[in-house]
């Protein structure tokens, strides 16, 4: 059974319950006198503690995805494979997997996700579970991919489409954005409103390191976790799936410590990402007990950490040609008042947009309501590729596929910052 797996859970639950139950029922014939009966007594809450504490430990890892698989808990880091063939099953990759830097994973906690596409894939999409494996960086990140319906359409088979790539908070894994966000199903439910152009999104979470908090940064001699949102990760879903080449088809989405990803990845690289949205994300990035040291030591140290600094950026350097969605709450969010100065701070050509809650906290309730018009936001940013597959065997490829949207327009108001109408509660 695999270390996310919902039998191993139950089993696991089932077994300390049994433990509890065993404990009670014959602790009047362990209290006897005589050292057989102490060790019997010191076996028995030792079993009963190991069970308990083995189901809370496995029902905390499902929620945050601290360790995918046996081998990420016991250390045994692999090494990227050359290539790999096509897997069948559920959760399959339908991608051509070139490379095999995208490979089939087992469900990863997606079977116990509700309101996820189901029937013919070019109807409802389809949401895949995947491992994505670092070219330069050799990590291996779990993640969902959604498909659109569109993708599986034959007016649209040699199309490219554009990406998000969605990054939960930390701690935290794909599961939340899946499960608690409901990242897939809104995208679903937009693109068939017409409110979202059909786009492929790559669910992630922001360490590649595990337990480790890797804040997206390159750290000196240790992971390297720009290299893999920048580099890794968008070559690997070029060479699996018919996603856009262009900077200007890719965004970077996320809440929590992906939101403070998100900008952090569009703004040190708008080569790599054009777009983010950080609902309650941070400005700048600082060690602390999660992350360790992230920078390195003395005057180079101090100097990278300070350029991971937003506004230190924005204050010093060109701003970069990227557009970003911030999100906060005047009441209940600690990053109301940094948030407030960062809108002030963008200058042309970056362009920031906002979402601003009378009252809200750092939880999911908060992140629910500002979601969907942040899905909505972001797609509007994004062009829809123009380039095209080629035929095979190769023909000249056609300027645009019959049945392609429109690529987003930039709004008429060159304003350099708006507000977003957050989506309100039902009910």
């Amino acid at each position: 059974m695999g270390l996310t797996s919902q039998s191993l859970e139950i089993a696991v639950i089932v077994l300390a319950v049994v433990c509890v139950a065993a404990t009670v029922w014959l602790w009047p014939r362990l209290s006897r006198n005589g050292w057989r009966h102490v060790l019997a007594r010191l076996g028995a809450i030792l079993v009963t503690q190991l069970s308990l504490v083995s189901a809370l430990a496995l029902a905390v890892n499902a929620n945050f995805e601290f360790y995918g698989n046996w081998d990420e808990l016991l250390g045994n880091n692999e090494q990227a494979p050359a290539s790999v063939s096509q897997g069948g099953g559920q959760y399959a990759t339908v991608g051509n997997l070139k490379g095999g830097l995208i490979q089939p994973a087992g469900p990863q906690g997606l079977d116990r996700v509700t309101g996820l596409p189901k029937g013919p894939a070019d109807k409802a999409g389809k949401v895949e579970s995947v491992r994505i494996i670092g070219r330069r960086t050799r990590a291996i990140n779990p993640g969902f991919v959604y498909l659109p319906p569109q993708y599986f359409q034959p007016q649209f088979r040699r199309q490219r489409f554009p990406v998000m790539v969605v990054i939960s908070g930390y701690p935290g894994g794909i599961m939340n954005l899946a499960q608690h966000l409901q990242i897939p199903q809104n995208a679903g439910r937009l693109i068939a409103q017409g409110k979202m152009q059909p786009t492929v999104l790559v669910m992630v979470r922001p360490t590649i390191a595990p337990p480790r908090d890797t804040e997206c940064v390159d750290v000196p001699g240790g992971p390297q976790a720009e290299t893999f949102f920048t580099k890794d990760l968008p070559d690997a879903m070029k060479a699996t799936y018919r996603v856009g080449h262009d900077p200007s088809a890719w965004g970077a989405f996320g809440y929590s410590s992906g939101g403070t990803c998100s900008l952090q990845l569009a703004m040190r690289n708008p080569d790599a990402y054009t777009s983010a949205v950080s609902l309650s994300g941070d400005y700048a990035i600082k060690d602390d007990l999660t992350t360790g040291s992230l920078f390195g030591p003395g005057p180079a140290g101090a100097r990278r950490q300070r350029e991971h600094d937003l506004l230190w950026r924005l204050e010093h350097l060109p701003a970069p040609q990227v557009s970003a969605l911030v999100a906060s709450s005047r009441q209940g969010e600690a990053d109301y008042g940094d948030t407030m100065k960062f809108l002030h701070a963008v200058k042309p050509p970056m362009r920031a947009d906002s979402i601003i809650l009378p009252r809200g906290s750092h939880q999911f309730g908060t992140w629910r309501r500002e979601v969907v018009p942040a899905l909505e936001w972001q797609s509007q940013q994004l062009t829809f590729p123009q380039d095209t597959e080629p035929n095979k065997p190769p023909k000249p490829a056609p300027g645009q596929a019959k049945g392609t949207p429109p690529a987003a327009q930039a709004p008429a108001d060159d304003r350099s910052h708006k507000k977003v109408e957050a989506e309100r509660p039902h009910g």
